[in-house]
């Protein structure tokens, strides 16, 4: 790649926190358009059920972020290459996850009953969901090790944090009392958003 080809991937990567900011639009200004929404004991994914009044601007938010993510992540991809092998495998796992969704959500949404035994249903919780959250887990943990081995150690610890986010959300959110349920849904659902954000920041610093 050229000078200017490298600089213009690296511009690219910085999508990442544009795709941060629309994901927090989409929880905030989405929630203004749910009369009775609250945040500490609903799911964010409340705001783009099939039937909530929200639907429409808080799925527009969350589409946007969806597509700079995806961006973001694979210009990282591309600008990490020479990268040690585990750290390319890992952000290769965790730009599907981020492809996967954003598709895959955006197709089957859950109705803000939730899980009504529906195949869209099926498909949001059992498919897509799961698909999602193995591929975080596998792939931050080859980041943070990958990050280790390359000496990149604030990109490892990064990857861990975020990574014990996921598992307190997903913890916490099932036995925590459901008045602070969306508190601690909010811990797995942001910690990615971040993430991605980190690693468009710390490529576009990264020195070539």
């Amino acid at each position: 790649m050229t000078t200017q080809q490298i600089k213009l991937s690296k511009a690219f990567c910085l999508s990442g926190v544009i795709g941060a900011i629309f994901y927090l639009l989409h929880d905030i200004v989405g929630s203004m358009y749910y009369p009775g929404y609250n945040w500490m004991s609903q799911a964010v994914s409340d705001l783009t059920a099939t039937d909530a009044p929200s639907r429409i601007v808080a799925g527009g938010f969350s589409n946007v972020y969806g597509i700079m993510s995806c961006i973001c992540c694979l210009f990282v991809c591309v600008l990490n290459t020479d990268k040690h092998k585990i750290q390319k495998i890992g952000l290769a796992l965790f730009t599907t996850m981020e492809m996967i969704s954003a598709i895959g959500y955006s197709i089957f949404p859950l109705s803000s009953s939730g899980y009504d035994g529906s195949v869209q249903s099926f498909m949001h919780v059992y498919v897509v969901t799961t698909a999602v959250v193995l591929l975080s887990i596998v792939s931050l943990i080859m980041i943070a090790v990958g990050s280790f081995k390359s000496k990149r150690k604030v990109l490892g610890v990064l990857a861990i944090i975020a990574l014990v986010m996921m598992f307190v959300g997903a913890v916490g959110s099932n036995a925590a009392p459901k008045e602070i349920f969306g508190v601690l849904e909010r811990f797995s659902t942001y910690s990615a958003v971040i993430f991605t954000g980190i690693l468009g920041v710390s490529t576009f610093l990264e020195k070539a």
